[in-house]
């Protein structure tokens, strides 16, 4: 049996959840039946595409593989329909994004493209910073939200918002501290959660940085592979994390994400594309993007203000 259109989605579905029994909800089904379709593929594939743990699930060395892959395939079925359809969609937009904004930025900002130009064919490629400044220089992407800001002569930075670090740790651990802001030397002795490396090296690495800053190496105890799957290790009280300033929008059970004393001026969400020579591909989207980029902005103060 070939691995069906299901299958990929299903996989994606798990896959940006962090969770079968998220994923499961998101796509009105039970959480066996969507088991079994996994085991199917991973059967298929001869391979496992995750790792399962108590809080959830992580992607495996494969299972990162075969994500972007599976979005563009789906995405290029959804064209083909629309197509045989006799409704060809009206323009196309590849948008790459880096993994740690998939969870914040990414559903919203889809939402609101789908429900401005339903007819938008949207392709979406998970990438580091670096590798979106090289594929919208190339025109293999129309748009990027990545966490640096473009040091190349053809790219521009058209919105950004700020998005430090903040502190996650287990609810009940913040509710015996001041409010406010925290100082990050507090947790020189903590356990940390960490989202890996490979995953996202510069978001890593910034925060390898700023606990240096603040005079410790953090010492991390586990990693996860989505934002998900780092809220819910810290949920379980295993560690604390550091993590963008928009997953307090998330709203992950058990969890507390605190603001930290002092600047942190690289801490950005920077939205990307190639600089104007004449039309500009994802015009028509820039607009509804930057209208999501700055929704973002005052919900995250508002949530964190609270």
């Amino acid at each position: 049996m070939a691995a069906e259109l299901r299958h990929l989605r299903y996989f994606i579905a798990v896959a940006e959840a962090g969770s079968l029994s998220r994923a499961a909800e998101k796509l009105f089904i039970a959480q066996p039946p969507l088991s079994v379709q996994i085991r199917q593929l991973e059967d298929l594939l001869g391979t496992a595409l995750f790792v399962r743990h108590a809080k959830g699930v992580r992607l495996t060395a494969a299972g990162e593989c075969l994500l972007p892959e599976a979005r563009q395939l789906v995405e290029r079925a959804a064209g083909l329909k629309d197509w045989l359809a006799g409704a060809s969609p009206v323009g196309r937009l590849s948008l790459g994004f880096v993994p740690s904004a998939g969870s914040t930025v990414m559903p919203q900002l889809l939402a609101a493209l789908r429900a401005e130009h339903p007819r938008l064919q949207i392709a979406l490629r998970e990438m580091i910073s670096s590798e979106q400044v090289d594929a919208l220089a190339s025109g293999q992407i129309d748009l990027g939200i990545a966490r640096a800001a473009a040091r190349h002569p053809r790219i521009e930075a058209v919105a950004r918002i700020p998005d430090p670090f903040c502190v996650a740790m287990p609810a009940a651990d913040a509710a015996a501290l001041a409010a406010g802001a925290l100082d990050l030397r507090r947790f020189a002795e903590a356990d940390f959660v960490a989202f890996t490396r490979h995953r996202g090296p510069a978001y890593f690495d910034q925060a390898i940085h700023l606990c240096a800053r603040a005079g410790f190496s953090p010492r991390i105890r586990y990693e996860a592979s989505t934002v998900h799957g780092v809220l819910d290790l810290v949920g379980a009280g295993l560690g604390v994390a550091l993590v963008p300033a928009s997953c307090v929008l998330l709203a992950a059970a058990r969890v507390a994400i605190r603001p930290l004393k002092g600047s942190q001026k690289q801490a950005v969400l920077t939205l990307l594309r190639r600089k104007a020579q004449g039309p500009v591909p994802g015009e028509r989207a820039l607009a509804r993007t930057r209208a999501v980029f700055d929704a973002l902005q005052r919900r995250t103060v508002a949530r964190l203000a609270g």
